[in-house]
């Protein structure tokens, strides 16, 4: 069983994304745990704010597979794929880690690069697993989110809890 990290974000009808999305994965993977939801500002576009969070779960899948199911699953919850890289989602999930893999073949790329340079990724992963370290970094993720600049990007949401 692999362990996986997935970012999950959502900024157009989000509570009800956001849910419907952890309640698809909570019924395809019995170990799924999620960080707190946080708020942060559209990436690359205007737009309504984001809702992200991070959500630990194992699988037999290879991260091929994964990034298969997911897309799926993003299609199943009315994922536009016609619309530009940085537009509004009704959900995007992004394969963050796989165990200690690192992979970038022009289909999958693991450890993903956004991870150490946005605060709605590094937050919500920390909160999950601040002793990880990310491979091919030599700090754990706790320390990283220490020294993270751009802290006030994101807002916990206290109107979401998983469990």
């Amino acid at each position: 069983m692999a362990e996986f990290y997935l970012g999950i974000g959502s900024n157009k009808n989000r509570t009800h994304n956001i849910n419907s999305c952890v309640t698809y994965l909570s019924a395809s993977f019995s170990t799924l745990k999620c960080s707190p939801v946080y708020q942060s500002k559209a990436y690359g576009f205007e737009g309504q704010d984001f809702y992200n969070l991070v959500v630990k779960l194992q699988s037999a899948f290879d991260p091929w597979q994964m990034k298969a199911w997911l897309q799926n699953l993003e299609d199943l919850l009315g994922r536009d794929r016609s619309q530009p890289r940085y537009s509004d989602r009704l959900i995007d999930i992004d394969l963050l880690l796989v165990d200690d893999l690192i992979i970038d073949d022009g289909v999958v790329q693991i450890p993903r690069r956004e991870i150490l340079k946005r605060a709605y990724v590094i937050k919500p992963l920390s909160d999950l697993a601040p002793d990880l370290i990310v491979p091919g970094h030599k700090k754990r993720l706790a320390d990283l989110w220490q020294a993270f600049e751009l802290k006030q990007d994101i807002q916990p949401v206290t109107c979401l809890h998983h469990r």
